[in-house]
């Protein structure tokens, strides 16, 4: 059985690229992109318009996978044409890469922290911290994590989080996050202007709420699902954080496609610079990858995710809020008896 340091060694056999693949992969999806994006403006019927702004929004997700992994120097590492289109990418999908890459880097160094792994993820408290907020300070934080908040990543993630929120901390270091919002607008508005609202609709609106919904889902899903642990920094290390809590995401063909293999996401913290294209060859040559804790993109456990809410450190799991309230009622004075078994 490989663990810590040794699991870790194991996997840097798998993390080289093939820049051939690289590449490939790259201007595949950005030509294929492109495709679905002509197909909405010049093609003649609505019926088939329609598929290819859906379409697009979900090869945007590939696309952003790949920029990524750039972003991680995984992939084209100091290519100077890779690094312009991806810069470019970043504006387009309203994360540049100024704020992408501090935020999720940091993500990757405090994954599963208490209290610190909310920067470039999710906001966590736990059940006590819960309970002595205040109820303005609860519903902010509820309201971080709703399932409506998620479902408008476009604006709550992308728009506001990433590119108002960068700018307005520090404009000098996000001049990028600008750009990116005025551009988007702008872009917009000559949409409107031009050729009316229903391409608006489907050349812009449609595929950036498809995309960034499903981006802001992968990034809650990832590391928050039933069986996920959080430790405090005393408690932390590396190789804990990636495979107890970071998911192993069961995904078809077709979604492993769409989100660039990001369902081995335990694999990715462990070793980042592993190419995405390769996360699966490295889960089967490696055994001990494949005892990952796993979610799905079932119903049963979208909801399953969406419903935890905050972590009780003393039976060492996510629950939801009224099983909080009917902890805290069970451990008061009158009714210890009661305690459930962990």
């Amino acid at each position: 059985m490989l663990t810590g340091k040794q699991l870790i060694l194991a996997t840097k056999a798998y993390a080289k690229e093939t820049k051939w693949k690289s590449w490939y992969y790259t201007l595949s999806t950005a030509a294929i992109l492109m495709g679905l994006f002509a197909g909405i403006a010049f093609l003649p019927f609505l019926l088939l318009r329609i598929p290819c702004s859906i379409m697009a929004g979900l090869v945007i997700v590939r696309m952003f996978v790949i920029y990524h992994d750039f972003q991680h120097h995984t992939i084209l590492y100091q290519s100077k044409a890779a690094n312009l289109l991806f810069s470019a990418f970043g504006i387009f999908i309203l994360a540049p890469a100024s704020i992408w890459k501090r935020s999720h880097d940091y993500h990757h160094a405090h994954n599963s922290k208490l209290f610190t792994a909310s920067i470039g993820s999710f906001p966590i408290m736990t059940q006590q911290k819960f309970m002595e907020s205040t109820p303005a300070e609860r519903r902010a934080y509820l309201a971080a994590r709703h399932p409506v908040t998620i479902l408008f990543g476009y604006i709550s993630m992308f728009m506001v989080g990433m590119s108002v929120k960068s700018f307005m901390s520090s404009p000098s270091r996000h001049m990028d996050s600008l750009l990116a919002l005025v551009l988007h607008f702008t872009a917009g508005a000559l949409l409107y202007i031009y050729m009316g609202w229903l391409s608006l609709l489907l050349i812009m609106i449609v595929p950036f709420f498809i995309a960034c919904a499903i981006g802001a889902y992968l990034f809650y899903a990832q590391h928050n699902f039933p069986g996920v642990t959080f430790r405090d920094k005393e408690g932390w290390c590396h190789d804990n954080a990636a495979m107890a809590s970071s998911s192993y995401m069961l995904m078809s063909p077709f979604w492993n496609w769409v989100t660039g293999n990001i369902g081995y996401h335990h694999i990715h913290h462990l070793n980042a610079r592993i190419p995405f294209y390769r996360l699966p060859e490295a889960m089967a040559g490696i055994p001990e990858l494949q005892k990952a804790k796993t979610t799905s993109l079932s119903p049963k456990a979208i909801i399953a995710c969406l419903r935890l809410k905050i972590w009780n450190p003393e039976i060492n799991k996510m629950i939801t809020v009224q099983e909080g309230k009917n902890l805290r009622y069970a451990l008061q004075p009158a009714n210890r008896s009661q305690v459930p078994a962990a």
